[in-house]
This record gives C-alpha cells, structure tokens and sequence, in this order.
C-alpha cells in the first residue's frame, strides 16, 4: 500500500469513527431530551411514592387495580425495594382499564388521605380475584370495599372522601398523562422516565440495576 492510498484509507476511517460518535451523541442527546420532557408528565404532585422520598431511582408505575397482570408484577416490585432499600421509591399511578377499577382506585386514593394505602393495596391486591370482573361476572365492588376495611380503611369517612373535587382531578390527571405518555395497557413501567425497552420482569430487573448503577457512580 502507497502512501497515498494509506492516507486516503486513514481519512476514511476518521470520517466513519466521527461519524459514528456523531450519531451516538445525537441519540443519546435525543434520549435524555425525551426523558426530560417525560418526567413532567409522569411525576404530579398528587402521586402516592412508596419508599424513601429522595431516592436516586424512580420506578413509575400506571396501575389498575383490577389488572390481574399489576397484580403478578406487585411482589416483583416489593422484592426491588427490598434489594434497594435506599435506593429506589415507587410512584403509582391510577388508570381505569377495567370494569370497577375507578371506585377502586377511589377506594385507595383515600387509603392515601388516611394514610393505610400500603396495606389496602396490598388487601385488594391479594384479594383481586373475589371482587374484580372475570369469567364474565361483574366486579363485586361491596367486597372490596369489605376487603379495604379488613386492611384499615375508615370505610365512612372513604365514601364521604371518595368523591371529592381533588381525588376526580388526580384521577382524571392519571389517565391523560398516561394515554400522552402511551401507558395504554397495565402496567406501564418507567424508571427515571426510562421506558422499559421490552415488557418482563427480567427487562424491569435490568433497567432498575442500570439506574442504581449510575446513581452509585458505578
């Protein structure tokens, strides 16, 4: 090989490497431009956050309390926190997919104003099946509202709550952020306004590790 044609060839391979740094920077600048701009819409003020309040990893998850597939993935969730307990914290966010989960999610909006939505959740979690619409009998909402009350729901004061100004404007709130974000089906996971690249349990488990890593300095 000529000098010249080496030259020509170094040439080459300058421009394909600058290139190629050129574009990685582009999508990775379009990526976090994306995530930016999906974190106003996926955080509200009224969002319940299980975990520490200030932990470097957030997992926002769109829930319908009637999905029998939230229902697979909430020990999922539950183990993450456990494995990161300072790290991670779990905001939920209300959808209505199905018949009887709007006065559910009512039902656990005051559980937050009463402070017991960790152990209602968890009640109509387990519960799911003795209340939800399946098999094509209709949702049985009096038991859940029985199941609530076992897990330490002031029922009276619930259903004076459940209707007020601010429980409809957070719910209403819940569904539009998710059809803008394209939470149509649940759940709907994003950590730190990262959509998970595939559904699993394997893809949320890598996301979540990826994110602690960052925030570790790892």
């Amino acid at each position: 090989m000529n000098r010249r044609t080496m030259v020509a060839a170094t040439v080459v391979v300058a421009v394909a490497v600058f290139a190629t740094a050129a574009y990685i920077y582009k999508r990775n600048t379009e990526e976090q431009a994306a995530v930016a701009q999906r974190a106003e819409l996926l955080i509200r003020p009224h969002s319940p956050i299980f975990g520490p309040v200030e932990a470097p990893v957030t997992i926002v998850e769109f829930f319908d309390p009637s999905c029998g597939t939230c229902r697979a993935f909430h020990p999922i969730v539950k183990q993450i926190m456990r494995q990161y307990p300072r790290e991670v914290r779990v905001i939920t966010r209300y959808v209505s997919y199905h018949e009887g989960s709007e006065q559910v999610n009512r039902i656990l909006a005051t559980a937050n104003m009463q402070r017991v939505l960790e152990s209602v959740t968890d009640a109509i979690l387990v519960a799911q099946p003795e209340w939800s619409a399946h098999g094509g009998n209709p949702a049985n909402l009096n038991r859940a509202w029985q199941i609530a009350a076992s897990a330490g729901l002031d029922v009276t004061q619930a259903r004076r709550d459940m209707n007020k100004p601010e429980i409809t404007g957070a719910l209403n709130q819940d569904m539009v952020d998710a059809k803008t974000v394209g939470a149509n089906k649940t759940p709907t996971f994003f950590v730190n306004g990262r959509p998970l690249p595939s559904f699993g349990i394997d893809q949320l488990f890598a996301l979540v590790n990826e994110e602690v890593a960052k925030a570790s300095g790892g």
